[in-house]
């Protein structure tokens, strides 16, 4: 799976998803730390990446793209702690990586996640 961590997500959560054999980058390692996020997301769409963050603007852009096939992967935990993000994102990966594929905002939190296929509405059966 191919990632690309918003400026809010440690660089240390980029070289783990690397560890684990996916192909994943920071905006900082592009340099791109002040590009907007409606940008960043289609830069996700275009390198097939799936956005990792923990801005809810992400949410919002990736519901209204109207059928593009975009994911994001949002943390919503109280604990922020890069241990902890790496240990509720592997539960998540080794859930959903077939829904990343298609389409979906993960929302992430301390004991569970939860998927909303895109575009809204649908049930994950999206061509």
């Amino acid at each position: 799976m191919r990632f690309l961590a918003d400026m809010c997500v440690d660089v240390r959560i980029v070289r783990w998803l690397r560890e684990q054999g996916h192909d994943a980058t920071h905006l900082r390692d592009e340099g791109l730390h002040r590009m907007p996020d409606g940008e960043i997301f289609n830069k996700a769409i275009s390198e097939d990446r799936v956005v990792l963050t923990f801005d809810l603007d992400f949410a919002e852009i990736a519901a209204l793209t109207g059928g593009k096939k975009g994911s994001v992967i949002l943390f919503r935990l109280r604990n922020m702690r890069t241990s902890h993000v790496i240990e509720r994102l592997s539960a998540v990966l080794d859930d959903s990586l077939e829904v990343l594929g298609k389409g979906a905002v993960i929302t992430v939190e301390e004991t569970r996640h939860r998927i909303r296929y895109l575009p809204i509405g649908e049930s994950g059966g999206n061509p």
